[in-house]
């Protein structure tokens, strides 16, 4: 798909092919470019129709995109990384010891099984 000059002109989302729609998601996936970004490069006028695609037809989870934003702007050595990870998991395992203290309490409370 051809890139109009004409920033007037309305488009709709049937004006997109879906090749040009993967090559957008592809591009995106890659880290060469924001989902904004090309947003603005393409002249895509809807502010979340390239978010849309991409977790449409993206094969990275795009329910949160700012973490994908911010790892693919880091580059974390392999020890930043398990030290991250090793957070995470000290973090979730905190919250697993309060879910099942809930869980305990309740079902000294109200006899749940």
């Amino acid at each position: 798909m051809t890139v109009s000059n004409n920033p007037t002109r309305k488009r709709t989302l049937r004006d997109y092919s879906m090749a040009f729609k993967l090559g957008v998601v592809e591009r995106v996936e890659k880290g060469e470019m924001t989902y904004k970004q090309a947003q603005k490069q393409f002249g895509i006028q809807g502010r979340s129709t390239v978010l849309v695609w991409l977790r449409k037809h993206g094969r990275l989870d795009w329910s949160k995109p700012f973490q994908h934003l911010l790892m693919l702007r880091s580059k974390e050595t392999p020890a930043e990384k398990i030290k991250r990870l090793e957070r995470e998991l000290a973090e979730e395992k905190l919250r697993n010891q309060i879910l099942n203290g809930m869980v305990d309490i309740m079902d000294k409370e109200y006899g749940t099984g």
